[in-house]
């Protein structure tokens, strides 16, 4: 069970960055991977703050989250040998840095820019270009270093999507304990228990989840990181990733790059409660109060794209079950699914 030793949620926290490094025992040697844009927000301040307390930095920029873009990581490293890899970016540069420091055996720490998936905090990474449209186990971070006031620069689309990540779980923790029920699958109540309690917290504070307001947006980052914490506690994504997820990575096919990850994870929850027989209207309520996307067309995908997606998720893992397996979902029922939740007209 790798679980954070350090997480810094606040503001101005990345001024922090040196003195974290050096009570961790990295005071010689760092390896920075962000990205073009992320260079500029955090990325270069970060290398002049551990310049300046005397650790050596080396940087790379990457642009991707390809399997290309890994072994790029993977060898500085390997040549460098630095004593600690920080990911500085959104999910992307994370993901990097945190399969290519786990795959080369180096300790790896997380400095988010955007707040708008779990990434940032589990030890699981996305990598684009695999024929498996899901996550790969990586490792956790040693640390979290999460600067409301970095995160804040970002377009508050991304904190609605990480509100979208969190309500997965109602969902996700779901599959996970039919899993264990039809297919004796392991299934952890701690775990389970975390995860459903960060998805309760973002549902219970909607309302002060909005763009400018710091507290709401240290809800979305601690609830974000807690749900990383389950994951690690399980060993796996399943208290976080389930039928919701399924429907996203579907979607990713179906009609790629059209939303972000968490948005997609939103409106799938809402579609999956209600098969679940739950509260799917409150689930809805709470996004539409986060101002995250609850419809196809607010998603920017045809209709006709969801309920393919729908149809076709229970064929994107076939060692993940869960109630898409049972539904088996044809056109017509993935049709009113859509349209009796409202996702669809």
């Amino acid at each position: 069970m790798q679980l954070p030793r350090e997480v810094i949620v606040g503001n101005e926290t990345l001024s922090l960055v040196s003195d974290i490094c050096k009570r961790l025992g990295f005071s010689e040697s760092a390896f920075v991977v962000t990205g073009p844009e992320t260079q500029g927000v955090a990325g270069r301040r970060v290398i002049d703050l551990l310049h300046d307390k005397g650790i050596n930095v080396d940087h790379l920029i990457v642009a991707s989250s390809t399997a290309w873009d890994v072994r790029a990581v993977e060898k500085r490293i390997r040549e460098l040998k630095p004593q600690v890899v920080l990911g500085i970016g959104g999910g992307t540069k994370i993901d990097v840095a945190k399969l290519s420091s786990a795959r080369q055996g180096f300790p790896f720490i997380s400095i988010p820019t955007t707040a708008s998936h779990d990434g940032i905090a589990s030890p699981v990474a996305a990598l684009k270009g695999l024929k498996k449209p899901y996550s790969v186990m990586a490792q956790s971070p040693m640390a979290i270093i999460a600067d409301t006031n970095v995160i804040f620069q970002s377009d508050y689309r991304f904190t609605a999507s990480g509100c979208g990540d969190v309500i997965a779980k109602f969902t996700a923790v779901h599959d996970w304990e039919l899993a264990h029920n039809v297919k004796n699958e392991y299934y952890g109540e701690y775990a389970a228990s975390l995860a459903l309690m960060s998805a309760r917290l973002v549902m219970k504070n909607a309302d002060i989840i909005k763009p400018g307001v710091e507290e709401g947006l240290r809800v979305v980052l601690e609830a974000l990181i807690s749900c990383g914490v389950a994951m690690s506690i399980a060993g796996s994504s399943r208290p976080c990733s389930g039928s919701e997820h399924l429907f996203s990575h579907a979607l990713d096919l179906v009609a790629p790059n059209k939303a972000m990850h968490g948005e997609q994870c939103g409106v799938g929850t809402i579609m999956m409660a209600y098969l679940y027989e739950m509260n799917w209207k409150g689930i809805k309520g709470t996004l539409q109060t986060a101002g995250a996307p609850t419809t196809a067309e607010e998603l920017g995908v045809e209709p006709e794209s969801v309920v393919e997606a729908l149809v076709r998720a229970c064929t994107i893992r076939s060692d993940r079950y869960t109630l898409l397996e049972e539904k088996r979902l044809c056109h017509d029922s993935a049709e009113k699914l859509a349209k009796v939740t409202g996702v669809i007209d």
